[in-house]
């Protein structure tokens, strides 16, 4: 069943897929003419993987559900190998759960549309909730290890990969309680480490209520915390930093269905010098009309840059949930613009759109997850932001 767009300015769609009925699409991405996408885990489906080749019309090749009481909602690419994400899913359940799996699941992709699992890093307790991983011997991710209170960032070494290791671990002081340490911070103030993204010898680690959190990461065995930054607004999610540039763009996560839901935004931040980061500003918002609707209206997810995909330290894509796709202008530091943005009509059988995540790929076509029901989208720049887009990359 097609969905049809609400609103757009600078993009247009040209094609979707809603996953066989289980469009529940979380993390997005694009290797070749394969698209894997992990689903959030309310449909039960665990991953599919889509024949693009046609990219306004998609073809489902492969689905596989997630293990019980688990979700496996990440995907990520690079050196022939796809790394997939096993977390406890309900995150806050309501009864007790049964059994769940925790840890990443290790496929080869010499068969890119049927890959074959060749190992499994089991890590403990919850599970692993998000990777970071772009090839080479160190995959890096957040997940919540036995005797920790929430999400911790953990190292895993996959010199070789049917037997990875852990390799190396960084918590905020106090998370480990099962090793006598004391947590000193609110009730209701959640520290958890949620994504890490590195430019040169730093990892700039968005830490939920914490925010900001920046590691030396010279020695990936070994990292160490250089500086931490906090402002307004709780539950950071992404800190991308713009390379090259000494910037950081950072979401704050909704996690609050609306009406009228706890306000998050997407902020900029001076990292010139990554020991004193200086908050600057935020990005403009879509209009407030959103605030009014069900569900969630803010920020989720940015284009993350990442090698073999679209590139830019000027122009950021980012998910807002039920305000869509919003594309920003970030040539002026100054006065950051929103200069494209796509909303769709509400999916069958969900209120709102609630978009997830993205990803742009090398030909600059946008591929975009909801979060409800509505699958996968492709977008496509018009020729204003394709040539700036063009202009822009790196």
């Amino acid at each position: 069943m097609t969905t049809e767009t609400a609103s757009a300015y600078g993009v247009r769609l040209i094609g979707q897929h809603d996953l066989a009925g289980r469009g529940d699409g979380m993390q997005v991405m694009r290797h070749g003419d394969a698209l894997y996408v992990g689903h959030a885990g309310t449909t039960g489906a665990g991953t599919s993987i889509l024949d693009v080749s046609a990219p306004d019309r998609p073809q489902l090749v492969a689905q596989w559900d997630a293990p019980a009481n688990t979700h496996t909602h990440k995907v990520q690419i690079a050196d022939g190998l796809l790394l997939v994400n096993h977390e406890r899913f309900p995150y806050r359940p309501k009864k007790p759960l049964g059994p769940h799996s925790a840890g990443v699941a290790i496929y080869r992709l010499e068969e890119p549309f049927a890959p074959e699992q060749i190992s499994f890093w089991e890590s403990g307790g919850k599970g692993v909730h998000r990777i970071v991983w772009e090839g080479g011997r160190y995959a890096h991710m957040s997940g919540v290890p036995d005797g920790f209170t929430d999400r911790i960032w953990l190292t895993i070494d996959l010199d070789d990969p049917v037997n990875p290791q852990l390799a190396a671990r960084w918590w905020w002081p106090g998370q480990w309680t099962g090793g006598g340490e004391t947590v000193d911070w609110p009730i209701g103030h959640r520290v958890a480490a949620h994504h890490g993204l590195a430019e040169g010898n730093y990892t700039y680690l968005g830490y939920d209520d914490a925010n900001l959190v920046v590691l030396d990461t010279t020695n990936p065995l070994s990292p160490r915390e250089v500086s931490r930054l906090a402002w307004t607004g709780g539950a950071t999610h992404t800190c991308m930093p713009l390379h090259g540039r000494g910037l950081l763009v950072v979401t704050d996560e909704q996690q609050h269905d609306g009406p009228h839901g706890e306000e998050r935004r997407i902020h900029l931040i001076d990292i010139a010098d990554p020991t004193q980061p200086r908050y600057l500003r935020t990005l403009p918002a879509p209009d407030t009309s959103f605030d009014e609707l069900p569900q969630r209206y803010g920020p989720h997810n940015l284009h993350e840059n990442r090698d073999a995909s679209y590139r830019s330290n000027r122009v950021v894509f980012a998910t807002y949930f039920s305000a869509g796709l919003r594309v920003y202008d970030l040539t002026d530091p100054q006065d950051p613009r929103e200069i494209a943005h796509w909303v769709s009509e509400a999916p069958a059988g969900s209120p709102v759109p609630q978009a997830n995540d993205l990803f742009v790929d090398e030909h600059h076509l946008i591929w975009v997850t909801d979060r409800g029901t509505g699958g996968v989208f492709c977008l496509e720049p018009e020729p204003e932001l394709a040539a700036l887009m063009q202009d822009a990359a790196l």
